[in-house]
């Protein structure tokens, strides 16, 4: 279950610096009660003034949900004689900041830890300092206290000192970067530290909006430093070799990493055995030792035939596992929703010249882990509905078109970086396509045609294209009646072969509905009398686009109707012969929801808004992240 702030106990941070008062306001933000410590009154002052203004920011950070459960003995009851009312008690007088936690200054230790459950030293990088600042936390904090060391360069196991046996097995290195721009917590065990708090402080990090990362093993440096090291070195070689000027290289970095893939994904996109090749010309000429480097690689991957993305087995990455009746997904959930492609239809107010917002859209990247935004496709035409095919490794949108009087709809795909743009399905052949599915296991794109009424299927290369769902218009019938026929959202559930989709209706009307098909036509019957289509739901506000988890089959929309019952994401079971009726609303006070996604793996719904925003949805407990909000006008999205 998801680990829930601890408000019965304070987090002790020893240090009010520049990473102590950010550590502060990590947990203040998160509903976690903070006890600053500093020997320096200046200090003190200034960790609690930053806190004040900085706490709403760090609470935007993306949360993350490892749903691990509670370890017995690490998140345990309250110590030192406190009842459950006196805690109680305690919450409601003393912690006024809810949602965000309390937070208070302490010049000397003992009143710091004397009840804490966490605490975290944030001393200046001295050695002796910091052994002899975890030496007094070690006799000052509860006997079940865990202590963590910010230290960025020393490892734990250093500073142990007299430490007994039982408090080593809760002592570990807690680095944490410089949030909330870099989100990053590293995580290493003295040797001694049970993986029972390792794990639980990674759920609690996580739950904080921190990205834990955790060293499987003592490593002077951690990870990142490591990486880092290395890199400053070969940096200084080649600036004193004079190969290259500081500018230069800043531009490489600056296009190849933070616009191109991630070192260990463009590993595999290139190819290990193609690495492995590099690498043993550069050692071959700088005489260096390959034993942990090329010899390791073929060893552990090439000779096993996981050489990257143009394997089946993969390569650093694991492959994906493909089933005739699931799509396809990566055996390490872990390795899911990297990045978020985004729709910009090109309405907002970044097209400045209103003559061209025709030809504004944009295909967009988000990465999760650096929040950085960046266009993959530009130029495109009213853009609405995105999907990805991992195994193709290419993504699929659909473009509305310049009007929807005419029926110059399209649909197109492109590599994931952007390039070997497509046409699908040109103009001409789809009047106005709106959400897009790509299936894996059938190789095939089902989208909405909405001023066509219908939806439609075809083959990832453009061939079979075809109408499975045309709904009728009476003759004489008024726009309005036309509307309800309207098609939007669809979603796919390949384990049963149905279809599901959204029929919006008029603006705002409480006309909307949602119909479920079979994927293939039943035999004998044209896509205008199908037998099959069943209506689930009625007078909805104005439901949009539209996702099914297959496992639990539960249907997720949007509505983008008017308040208070749309503008939110809703959620319903539709499993069973009878449909249950109740609709919950997941999360609302969107601005014009439109795209969605789910992320299983982490318990996300993601759902784009055309006010600009994106935001994560918490499937457990509906809470709303906005994680960018900007001049655009987001539709669909998708994951990688």
């Amino acid at each position: 279950m998801a680990v829930k702030p601890r408000t019965d106990r304070p987090v002790a941070v020893i240090g009010a610096g520049v990473m102590g008062r950010r550590i502060g306001c990590i947990f203040v933000a998160a509903g976690y009660h903070v006890h600053m410590m500093d020997i320096s009154p200046e200090a003190l002052e200034g960790a609690i003034q930053y806190i004040d203004v900085h706490k709403q920011e760090f609470s935007l950070m993306p949360r993350i949900s490892n749903e691990k459960e509670t370890i017995s003995g690490v998140n345990g009851d309250a110590e030192q004689g406190e009842t459950e009312a006196s805690i109680t008690k305690i919450d409601i007088e003393s912690y006024t900041h809810a949602p965000f936690g309390n937070y208070k200054a302490f010049p000397e230790m003992a009143p710091t830890v004397s009840n804490a459950w966490l605490a975290i030293e944030a001393v200046p990088e001295k050695l002796e300092l910091k052994k002899d600042v975890i030496a007094d936390m070690d006799s000052l904090a509860p006997v079940d206290c865990i202590l963590g060391s910010n230290s960025s360069s020393f490892r734990s196991s250093l500073m142990v000192g007299d430490m007994g046996l039982e408090r080593r097995r809760r002592f570990l290195n807690t680095h944490c970067a410089l949030p909330p721009s870099i989100r990053t917590v590293e995580l290493m065990t003295n040797g001694h530290t049970t993986p029972e708090v390792i794990q639980y402080l990674e759920t609690v990090f996580g739950e904080c909006g921190m990205l834990p990362v955790t060293s499987r093993r003592e490593s002077t440096g951690f990870i990142f430093n490591r990486l880092w090291a290395a890199i400053k070195r070969e940096i200084l070689v080649i600036l004193s070799e004079g190969v290259s000027d500081p500018s230069e290289i800043d531009l490489l970095w600056e296009h190849m990493f933070k616009n191109g893939p991630l070192p260990c994904q463009l590993m595999d996109q290139v190819g290990l055995d193609t690495v492995a090749l590099i690498e043993e010309n550069y050692t071959e000429e700088r005489g260096l030792n390959t034993t942990a480097t090329v010899d390791w690689l073929r060893k552990e991957y090439v000779e096993k035939g996981r050489v990257g993305k143009k394997s089946t087995k993969g390569g650093l990455y694991p492959p994906l596992v493909r089933s005739a009746t699931a799509e396809a997904k990566p055996i390490n959930p872990h390795t899911a929703a990297k990045d978020i492609y985004v729709l910009d239809v090109g309405l907002g107010g970044n097209a400045r010249d209103v003559s061209q917002v025709h030809s504004n859209g944009k295909v967009l990247r988000l990465n999760l882990a650096t929040q950085k935004l960046t266009p993959v496709v530009v130029g495109q035409n009213l853009p609405d509905g995105l999907d990805v095919s991992l195994g193709e490794q290419r993504v699929f949108w659909t473009n509305m078109g310049r009007g929807t009087a005419a029926c110059d709809g399209s649909v197109w795909s492109a590599n994931m970086d952007g390039s070997q743009v497509r046409c699908v399905v040109p103009s001409g052949q789809v009047h106005t396509p709106k959400q897009i599915a790509a299936i894996e296991s059938r190789k095939q794109l089902y989208f909405c045609d909405r001023e066509g009424t219908s939806v439609h299927r075809c083959s990832y290369d453009s061939s079979h294209h075809e109408i499975l769902i045309q709904r009728k218009i009476v003759p004489g019938s008024t726009l309005l009646d036309q509307m309800r026929e309207w098609c939007v959202g669809i979603a796919i559930d390949g384990q049963r072969g149905l279809i599901y989709w959204t029929q919006k209706g008029p603006s705002k009307a409480g006309r909307g509905r949602i119909f479920q098909a079979n994927m293939d036509l039943p035999d004998g019957e044209t896509n205008y009398n199908r037998s099959d289509i069943r209506l689930l739901f009625d007078g909805l506000p104005e439901p949009i686009d539209i996702e099914i988890d297959s496992d639990s089959q539960t249907l997720y929309w949007t509505d983008r109707g008017e308040h208070p019952m749309g503008c939110a994401l809703y959620r319903a079971y539709v499993g069973g012969e009878s449909i249950d009726m109740q609709k919950i609303i997941l999360a609302r006070h969107f601005n014009e929801p439109i795209g969605l996604k789910l992320d299983r793996c982490n318990n996300i719904v993601y759902v784009t808004d055309m006010g600009g925003g994106l935001y994560s949805v918490s499937l457990k407990d509906g809470l709303k992240v906005e994680m960018v909000r900007n001049d655009g006008c987001f539709t669909g999205l998708t994951l990688v």
